[in-house]
């Protein structure tokens, strides 16, 4: 039994082209926006407002709002699994990595890999195991292995030469922040993460990614109405450029003003003391189409498939080998 499993990436160009594969989670945002009669029209608006997002926030030297633009690419990981299965059903974690074109200077400029991360088995742990550890219970609460192999899948990906040979630095991963907790503003800002929020206690996110070896800060960037989650490793203010970060920014930011107007749309940015919430009705809609009832319904039907797939079949090896990995 070996301690590192083997990875392989591959890598895709997400633009007005792209066309979800058959292997490519259905509820990935970037799949979402690419399906349906509307498609290349959904692709271009949301490329248009991250670039648009990118050269306000990166606003010196930048007089016209139209120096940069950003490049997004899929990045899927697989694994090799130590009875020699090659588990290529579906990609394992996918990622979207930005690269930052400076239109004045003709340079690009690598972003930060983890924009929307996704993956299965997180699907799985969310949509199958918690409900079914909670069904019939009077109070909500999650099983003491929650996360725990799907952390060890995430940090041993990290760890992975071909991780390494392909990403210069470690990713950050940007998430909108629970509806189910309260976020306090403190004096403590950054020239492009904006100023930060905290909160007393972590959600059920927050300490899944825990297992993965993340920590998590809340920032709302300049001109935005609410605070995104980073989740990173390291030192988030200092081990990244401002460009690097505002590119995070500028595409998850656009993500969650489509797929969760209510909170990143509104029509009044978050106060001093800020709670969260999809029933809030002051917001306005982008010129994006999306089904959030269908991405719900999938999360279930692939957190089953993920199940049928990968947790099944390789049960015994998964669990030998996440517990050797945890020591």
């Amino acid at each position: 039994m070996r301690k590192d499993l083997a990875y392989s990436i591959k890598s895709i160009r997400f633009d007005e082209s792209y066309r979800p594969s058959d292997s490519t989670r259905a509820t990935t945002n970037f799949a979402n926006l690419a399906r349906g009669s509307r498609r290349r029209e959904n692709l271009r608006n949301a490329f248009t407002m991250i670039d648009n997002r990118f050269n306000a926030l990166a606003h010196w030297d930048n007089p016209n709002s139209d120096r940069y633009s950003v490049e997004l690419d899929i990045i899927s990981a697989e694994i090799d699994i130590s009875d020699g299965s090659h588990v290529d059903a579906f990609p394992l974690i996918e990622i979207l990595k930005p690269t930052i074109l400076d239109l004045k200077t003709g340079k690009r400029l690598a972003g930060i890999a983890g924009n929307n991360f996704s993956s299965y088995v997180r699907d799985y742990d969310f949509s199958v195991v918690l409900p079914q550890h909670n069904e019939g219970q009077p109070h909500f609460s999650a099983p003491d292995d929650f996360g725990d192999l799907h952390g060890n899948l995430f940090k041993c990906f990290l760890n992975s030469s071909v991780y390494k040979e392909n990403f210069e630095k470690p990713p950050v991963i940007c998430l909108s922040v629970s509806s189910s907790r309260t976020y306090h503003r403190t004096e403590n800002g950054h020239p492009a993460l904006g100023v930060e929020y905290r909160q007393d206690e972590f959600s059920s996110t927050d300490r899944y990614f825990e297992k993965m070896g993340l920590q998590v800060r809340y920032f709302m960037p300049p001109n935005s109405v609410a605070p995104l989650a980073f989740y990173f490793t390291g030192d988030l203010l200092n081990d990244y450029s401002s460009l690097e970060l505002i590119g995070t920014i500028s595409t998850m930011e656009t993500f969650q003003r489509i797929y969760r107007p209510e909170i990143y749309n509104a029509n009044s940015p978050a106060g001093q003391c800020y709670r969260p919430s999809l029933k809030h009705g002051d917001y306005s809609l982008t010129q994006i189409v999306y089904d959030r009832e269908e991405r719900s319904r999938l999360a279930v039907e692939q957190g089953k498939f993920a199940y049928e797939n990968f947790i099944k079949p390789y049960r015994d090896i998964l669990e030998k080998w996440s517990a050797q990995y945890a020591t």
